[in-house]
């Protein structure tokens, strides 16, 4: 049985214009294997961070459901932990408070040496030694999005969320981060579900792509194996043969539906199993 099952999920909304209600992705079904790293692309406005709420227990599915090994998924829990594009950090604790708030969550029993052992552990992890005592407003972009990913990874959830987190940072940065989330996955091999609009970040890091159409009423359409083994690193990735292949293709794909606008490609049916593309 696969660890997370997205099992003929589909939300809808009510229509601000009346005549009842928009349907923003329809009969979404994904089965994602323990230690995955699955990520999303579509245009804005195809459900992608509302499919990753669901998943997250933040919002709810009007048909189908979400099983996490074996159970059913209802409401939050730290057994999946997000990771927001806005940082999401308390602006008045510090990068180890901010941290240690969650693990003390996760773990009520634990004494105090071994909430700051754990905590300084993944403070190394990110690269933040010597930042432990400044709070967020004295962090760079870059610098608060690694205390939310050290954070997410600290209390080991059973699927980490990460919701384009690294959108409001530069690109260098961004590239720098990059590369640090690839360290950490292979250190905790973490089940991973990913949102992002960056070909190139999805390729680098996932195992496979799901391409969504576009909404309303958008569908997974396509699911792109990454056939580029691991490790890999920005640097390297680009010179494997599957490389160009895989980001064509993923391209290729937005810019046709973007070309058709609302609803993807005309007389798509909506109830069509999605295409394995590899490579």
């Amino acid at each position: 049985m696969s660890f997370l099952v997205v099992d003929h999920v589909s939300k809808f909304f009510p229509s601000h214009a009346g005549g009842g209600d928009v349907c923003i992705f329809r009969d979404v079904t994904l089965k994602i294997d323990k230690g995955e790293f699955v990520t999303v692309i579509g245009h804005s406005g195809c459900g992608k961070s509302t499919l990753l709420n669901i998943i997250a227990g933040l919002e709810t599915q009007s048909e189908g459901g979400v099983i996490l090994n074996g159970r059913e998924a209802s409401g939050p829990g730290l057994d999946r932990m997000v990771v927001f594009q806005n940082f999401a950090l308390m602006p008045w604790m510090t990068v180890f408070e901010n941290i240690a708030l969650a693990v003390r969550s996760a773990y009520p029993e634990w004494g105090r040496d071994q909430v700051t052992a754990h905590v300084h552990k993944y403070i190394a992890l990110v690269g933040l030694q010597g930042a432990e005592s400044k709070r967020p407003i004295a962090l760079s972009g870059g610098m608060k999005q690694r205390v939310g990913l050290a954070r997410a990874f600290s209390i080991e959830p059973k699927v980490l969320l990460l919701d384009e987190p690294f959108a409001q940072i530069d690109a260098l940065t961004r590239g720098v981060i990059q590369e640090e989330l690839v360290q950490m996955w292979n250190a905790t091999r973490n089940t991973v579900f990913m949102v992002t609009h960056d070909v190139d970040e999805a390729i680098l890091l996932s195992d496979r792509v799901m391409l969504m159409t576009n909404g309303p009423s958008s569908r997974v359409a396509e699911i792109v194996d990454i056939t580029i083994p691991r490790p890999r690193s920005r640097d390297t990735v680009i010179e494997h043969p599957h490389y160009y292949k895989i980001r064509n293709h993923v391209i290729h794909f937005l810019v046709r539906h973007a070309s058709h606008g609302e609803g993807g490609a005309q007389g798509e049916p909506s109830d069509v199993a999605p295409l394995v593309v590899r490579f």
